[in-house]
């Protein structure tokens, strides 16, 4: 049975159902507000049963003494009690800045009122009766929600200001707290650093960091991928040659050391070095000393040398491929930077910072991610790491529809959905059914090359429909109305889609 009116009628009270939601409600908070005792208790009642915790007032002046002490998540307010009535609470909660969102009641549905709650600030409007137990729970938790959310964006911004000293380098999990601290360490000496981690991890912006936080940050910071240089022009590239030193050398040229001299040089995937230049390498480590290709003399540099590699150093060592000496020079002081997948909500940092970065360059605007791209970018593992993250977050904000990020704007959601496009995973050999459905795929090929471009597109389109509109309303429990809102189309056109749905089928 649902809430009562704001008269209340005997009989008519909440009943308190099990919870139908899932998720984190757990922590929700939320104050109720009403004049009328037996519709606090009811409303409770249902909040309560649902896991959420609640705190009661009778009037608009407790409310903002209970705020002040317990600041909740929701605030369910009554719009017309007697002295300070809903909009009084909202008004203050507004001046005040705080971070809760306020839900308004009123027994009169008038639009005027709707109208004007919206305009002040309210997050949501609720009237009297009550639609239904759940219609409430799912306004309360859906604000909720909208608050963690916010709330989150707000500690992001924090930390993006926080982390400006970093420049690109962004997260705030324990791991890289201990990234931070060694670089802020290690940044004032002249020491060598060996920079370890996957690719896509960010070894570049923590060599950058190093060096923008050392006494060289106004000298040349050079970086080298030592990977993508030919193996027979690395000394060269590295310290130099003279003018005739071999074919082409038509003219003397300074080494990449030369340039960097006074500031920092990054030897990008230096487990890549050829065995020669490890020789070299190891001379201008050891006394700050470089020969040019064709010299007989040796050029004394002031250079600080950071290394970075995704490779296994230790194991190109006992293949005989990576010089020990050279390794123990560069492994001075080691900074490992975690994989994305081991960082928690440093995720969502990241996608916060490149959404704003994206939005911007792109003249979108498009402020945040849904709670199912939230879900979506929490449980990927994201194999090309921080590179990969800054990738999806550009090609989803290119596709995306809406001033939101959805998941399905996601790159490697819509690989997922297409599984001959994504990674190979290791399975179990196909069932019939599996080998039913490649025997089907074949089919359509065949129908497909039979087909007009027009024809197979209209095909292709009225396959999209039905699966997204099914999966939509499964996810929304038949609630078409969140299921439009989802889909970004009002309630008519929604209908007319599944009506075509239906047609096409």
């Amino acid at each position: 049975m649902s809430v009562s009116s704001g008269a209340s009628t005997p009989g008519r009270t909440l009943s308190a159902a099990p919870p139908p939601f899932g998720g984190e409600i757990d922590a929700v908070h939320v104050l109720v507000v009403d004049d009328e005792p037996a519709l606090r208790r009811s409303l409770a009642r249902v909040l309560e049963a649902r896991g959420i915790k609640v705190g009661l007032a009778e009037d608009g002046r407790q409310a903002i003494e209970y705020i002040q002490r317990t600041p909740p998540d929701v605030a369910l307010v009554d719009m017309m009690m007697p002295g300070l009535g809903g909009l009084d609470v909202l008004a203050y909660v507004k001046a005040e800045g705080l971070a809760l969102e306020v839900i308004l009641m009123t027994a009169f549905a008038d639009v005027d009122s709707a109208v004007e709650a919206m305009k002040a600030g309210a997050y949501h409007f609720l009237t009297k009766p009550f639609h239904s137990n759940d219609a409430v729970s799912h306004a309360v938790l859906k604000a909720a929600e909208h608050h963690r959310l916010a709330d989150r964006a707000r500690q992001l911004e924090q930390v993006l200001l926080s982390k400006e000293r970093f420049g690109e380098l962004i997260g705030d999990s324990p791991r890289m707290l201990e990234v931070y601290r060694l670089i802020m360490g290690v940044a004032p000496t002249s020491s060598t650093v060996l920079i370890l981690g996957e690719s896509g991890t960010g070894k570049e912006l923590v060599a950058r960091a190093i060096h923008q936080q050392s006494p060289r940050a106004k000298k040349p910071f050079v970086a080298v991928n030592c990977g993508a240089i030919p193996r027979e022009l690395v000394e060269s590239e590295l310290f130099g040659h003279l003018r005739g030193a071999f074919t082409g050398a038509q003219a003397a040229r300074a080494g990449l050391f030369e340039s960097a001299d006074g500031g920092t040089i990054l030897l990008d995937e230096v487990g890549d070095l050829p065995l020669a230049a490890q020789v070299k390498l190891l001379r201008a480590l050891q006394h700050g000393e470089i020969k040019r290709v064709g010299a007989d003399e040796s050029r004394t540099v002031d250079v600080r040398v950071l290394a970075a590699t995704n490779v296994d150093l230790h194991e190109r060592i006992r293949a005989g491929q990576f010089r020990q000496d050279v390794f123990y020079r560069l492994n001075v002081i080691a900074i490992e930077l975690p994989p994305l997948r081991e960082r928690g909500d440093d995720v969502l940092l990241l996608a916060n910072h490149y959404l704003q970065k994206f939005a911007r360059s792109m003249g979108r605007d498009i402020k945040h991610l849904s709670s199912d791209a939230v879900h979506a970018a929490r449980s990927y593992d994201w194999p090309g790491n921080v590179r990969e993250l800054e990738h999806a977050i550009e090609h989803a904000m290119v596709l995306a529809q809406h001033d939101v990020i959805s998941a399905t704007d996601l790159p490697f959601v819509r690989r997922s959905s297409h599984p001959s496009s994504g990674r190979m995973s290791t399975a179990a050999p196909a069932t019939a059914e599996e080998t039913s459905t490649a025997g089907d795929a074949e089919t359509r090929k065949d129908e497909w090359s039979k087909m007009t471009y027009a024809d197979a597109k209209k095909r292709m389109l009225a396959r999209f429909d039905n699966e997204y509109t099914s999966e939509l309303l499964k996810s929304t429990e038949g609630n078409m109305s969140e299921a439009a809102r989802r889909a970004g189309l009002d309630r008519s056109n929604f209908r007319r889609l599944l009506k075509r749905r239906r047609e096409d089928g």
